[in-house]
């Protein structure tokens, strides 16, 4: 029938699931005293059940486990998730199942929502009262607490064992006696105090504790036996809490330097008019460290019951009528209560946590000796615990509340340090004739909010005038009054030159305009054109001082509105707007110039003067020992043929150049992978020798192959390696191929002459053995390239070339040095070497080296770039408006000062990168400080 009925509201299977598992879900925690939200999930849980068995629903399988029921259990008040715990765990042993299903969950909400509001119930009394029987009830035992069902009390059981006195074993001493409630508070906190007192010890756990103490800990748990003749009845009260008149919840609160404590009390009025008083929960805690004032301490101690309060009044699964503080400090409620002065955050923050929860009318005064609070900020010995007022609360709540202490005196400290002094402020006017005065423009920058505040002084100003004047727009009249005060700070005897009628000085600039005064008292141009048929703003329009902070807000202001174009159309706004710049020109281009939108737009990167040649590239040596080294191609080759057609693969080619002698050495690679570069580089240094520096750019396969050989490794061995091989591996920064200009120049070279050789080869025919003999006429023709410009004197020698000194067959060439007959000059080979070699470093050092004096281009020297500058980084794969904007946070100088690379931190998506950029790659935006 329930199915059917889901059906008929729902329709098809799908909407059912997800329609109840929706209302499961959604269902809200049910409060301890909410019996009518627990019939109502426990009819939805039916329904549930109703779908899963007989709508044949999969999933509402998972129900079965505890995964899906744990959500629910959730939901149901602290005791029923206890009490479902034991029933399933009662069910698992007798079934011997995993979890128990969900029909037995349901069962079991039902009945309890059965009981709950089965109205037949409700005079059964809160408290258990066992009957009396002939058979002896058994103990029931929870960690060191025990209940006694024959007298319904609660004892303790201390273990006997003797802890070891170190921070482990005190430690494990005062954690092992089990007080959820607090019943032995007043005994416990003193070991708690022992157990700070002796942690603060520079100790380790298992290390024995200085014995001053030791005598001082025995003592308090050897007492700790005393607590098993501890008898505490579990009820609250003898009656029954349902069939009371009154119920009133009582909290105390104390503290000391030691402690801070609260304990609660229930009372509870028959329908006689007799108070019964029942222990509900206490509790202490150690003063919090360091040391606080004893009204700190107080005030913490009430925040302490307010929050016990709170706790007891959700748990409790009656309604309580009222709830009453008590504290014993008259600073404490006088803080409650006040509302007039004003406390420090500290003291502040802990009253709004109590007035949050409770009404200063709660809160009442009790003198110490009948605070029982008391005792839980101070050591009480098991012995004489049950003697105090701790576990039977104060004799005047069990009076007619008539008699109980109702009213006291409010302290008024005012030498509190804890309450902030009340101050008188003053304020002193001091009249100025100058008007507004440009030291306060000067904190604008902007002309908007500049006259947007002088506006809202001017309204202000006219709601105080009896008579206000409301002609003048209060926007236009804060425009007037801005530049007037402006013209009076930058033209004053010119103002008063005019106003006498004298004439105004000859150096003064404004004698060319022929300035008049206005009605406003505006300085305005009188110029020529007073007969044009324009606006009288345009003929005599308002002057503006070039060297005043209005004219560049001004400037900036009309900058803006013309969408940041050039001087021209900034220029023109100024004008149209009816305002005169006095040298308006150099004012409106250093603003553009400055302006950090229009150099994101339009901005030149950064330049640096050309720096000096380094040492490996101005000293002779022998070839190929300083190299530059870059990658190019790819070229589309033939490896094989088969049935298919033929299989055509990739190469590139990997160019050295010489940094000295301009000698080029060509290899081919067969990827751009580190593995095949570092053959390559092994091919080149078997045929030309071992090389003492490389130069490259940050390709990938470079820093992979300087990764695979370890260069430059912090490896002791392998430095040492590197040191007498003499060998380093140095990268120019990304992005900065004008640095390696030398051997990037060579490649271009290459490729013309490649290309036309490759003209003769059909692209079928180029096999890997083709482009390797290409590339060896490539780098033969390179190398035979002359060095410095052919002269057409016929008596000048032979062409210097790279050739000469790699071949050593260039003729003619100069005699070795000496007198040498002609077979001995031939006959000794090194002398033929040695001349070939001197000629080609003579003529290289004559012809060659003295042509790399001039600089090309990169003349003047320009500011640096320092930490802190922002600026607009180049990538050259996002539009303009795209590229990113970063700081500056490490200048690299060269050996000459200059910067030439710098470290700049970039934020994109939330995440901080740094690169490392030439400065031909950025744009200055905003100057550091």
């Amino acid at each position: 029938m329930l199915w059917q009925r889901l059906e008929d509201v729902y329709g098809s299977p799908e909407v059912i699931e997800n329609a109840l598992l929706k209302k499961v879900e959604d269902f809200p925690k049910i409060s301890v005293r909410d019996n009518h939200k627990l019939r109502e999930l426990g009819d939805i849980l039916m329904e549930v059940e109703a779908a899963r068995i007989d709508g044949y629903l999969p999933g509402l399988s998972y129900l079965n486990t505890s995964r899906g029921v744990s959500p629910i259990v959730q939901k149901l008040p602290h005791n029923l998730q206890e009490k479902w715990i034991t029933v399933g765990s009662r069910y698992k042993e007798q079934h011997r199942v995993p979890y128990p299903p969900f029909s037995v969950f349901v069962n079991f909400i039902c009945e309890q929502a059965r009981t709950r509001n089965d109205p037949s119930f409700a005079s059964i009394t809160g408290s258990w009262c066992g009957a009396k029987t002939e058979k002896t009830l058994p103990l029931q035992r929870s960690l060191g607490l025990t209940w006694n069902m024959q007298s319904d009390t609660f004892t303790f059981r201390v273990s006997k064992e003797q802890k070891p006195f170190t921070r482990r074993g005190i430690l494990s001493t005062v954690n092992g006696l089990y007080d959820p409630l607090g019943y032995v508070s007043p005994v416990t906190i003193q070991g708690k105090a022992l157990v700070r007192e002796l942690s603060t010890e520079q100790a380790e756990w298992d290390d024995p504790l200085p014995a001053l103490k030791e005598e001082q800990w025995r003592q308090w748990t050897d007492s700790l036996c005393e607590l098993e003749q501890l008898q505490i009845d579990r009820p609250y009260v003898p009656l029954s809490l349902r069939s009371a008149r009154h119920r009133e919840l009582c909290v105390f609160s104390d503290a000391s330097t030691m402690a801070i404590s609260a304990v609660a009390y229930l009372k509870v009025m028959d329908m006689e008019g007799n108070g019964h008083i029942g222990f509900v929960m206490g509790k202490s805690k150690l003063a919090p460290h360091p040391p606080h004032t004893i009204p700190r301490l107080e005030l913490c101690a009430a925040v302490l019951a307010t929050e016990m309060a709170d706790l007891i009044t959700d748990e409790f699964d009656m309604n309580i009528d009222k709830v009453t503080f008590y504290t014993d400090s008259r600073i404490v409620l006088g803080y409650i209560y006040n509302t007039s002065r004003r406390f420090y955050v500290y003291v502040t923050n802990r009253v709004a946590r109590i007035r949050k929860s409770t009404s200063p009318e709660q809160w009442h005064f009790v003198s110490t000796e009948h605070n029982p609070a008391d005792h839980g900020t101070r050591s009480v010995p098991a012995a004489v615990l049950k003697d105090t007022n701790w576990l039977q609360g104060p004799a005047f709540l069990s009076r007619d509340p008539s008699s109980q202490p109702k009213t006291f005196e409010l302290m008024h400290p005012d030498t509190d340090v804890d309450i902030r002094p009340q101050q008188v402020t003053a304020f002193t006017t001091n009249a100025s004739e100058n008007e507004l005065g440009s030291h306060r423009l000067e904190r604008f920058s902007s002309w908007k909010t500049l006259s947007r505040a002088i506006a809202k002084l001017i309204l202000k100003v006219r709601s105080c005038m009896e008579s206000p004047n409301s002609k003048t727009d209060a926007q236009t009249q804060a425009k007037l009054v801005i530049l007037r005060n402006a013209q009076h700070d930058a033209f004053p005897e010119e103002i008063k030159c005019l106003s006498r009628g004298d004439v105004i000085p000859k150096a003064s600039p404004l004698r060319k305009l022929s300035p008049i005064v206005d009605s406003d008292g505006l300085l305005r141009v009188g110029g020529r054109i007073p007969l044009a048929d324009i606006p009288w703003e345009e003929k005599h329009p308002i002057i503006v001082p070039k060297k005043h902070h209005i004219a560049t807000l001004l400037v900036r202001h009309y900058h803006e509105q013309v969408a940041h174009q050039g001087r021209h159309l900034t220029e023109g706004a100024v004008r149209s707007a009816g305002l005169w710049l006095i040298g308006g020109k150099r004012l409106v281009s250093n603003i553009i110039h400055k302006c950090v939108i229009c150099n994101k737009l339009r901005g030149r990167m950064e330049e640096q003067k050309m720096s000096n040649l380094p040492a490996e590239r101005l000293n002779p040596g022998p070839p190929f020992t300083n190299v530059g080294v870059d990658v190019f191609g790819p070229w589309t080759i033939s490896t094989r043929r088969t049935r298919g057609g033929i299989v055509e693969n990739k190469r590139w080619a990997v160019l050295f150049t010489c940094l000295v002698s301009r000698a080029v050495h060509i290899e081919v690679v067969e990827s751009m992978s580190s593995s095949s570069f570092v053959n390559a580089l092994r091919r080149f240094t078997a045929v030309r020798g071992p090389v003492r520096l490389f130069r490259s750019d940050q390709g990938t396969n470079f820093v992979g192959a300087c990764k695979e050989l370890k260069m430059n490794s912090e490896d002791p061995e392998l430095t040492s390696y590197l040191q007498d091989q003499g060998s380093t591996w140095t990268f120019n920064p990304p992005h900065s191929s004008h640095m390696g200009g030398v051997w990037e120049r060579m490649i271009g070279v290459a490729r013309r002459i490649l290309d036309a050789l490759l003209l003769k080869t059909k692209p079928l025919h180029l096999t890997h053995e083709v482009l390797v003999t290409l590339m060896s006429e490539v780098m033969a023709i390179m190398n035979a390239r002359p060095l410095v410009p052919v002269s057409s004197d016929p008596d000048m020698p032979t062409v210097l070339t790279p050739a000469m000194l790699l071949t050593q067959k260039m003729d003619p060439v100069s005699p070795p040095p000496g007198e040498h007959d002609l077979k001995d000059l031939y006959s000794k080979q090194w002398k033929q070497v040695q001349a070939l070699a001197d000629a080609f470093w003579k003529r290289w050092r004559q012809e060659y080296l003295t042509s790399l004096q001039p600089r090309r281009k990169w003349h003047v020297d320009k500011p640096n770039l320092s930490k802190g500058d922002v600026v607009l980084l180049k990538d050259a794969q996002v539009k303009r408006n795209e590229w990113p904007v970063g700081v500056v946070v490490n200048a690299i100088p060269s050996k000459d000062s200059k910067v030439r690379k710098v470290d700049i931190k970039v934020v994109k998506q939330g995440t901080q990168k740094v690169y490392s950029r030439p400065v031909s790659e950025v744009i200055l935006l905003v100057k550091g400080e």
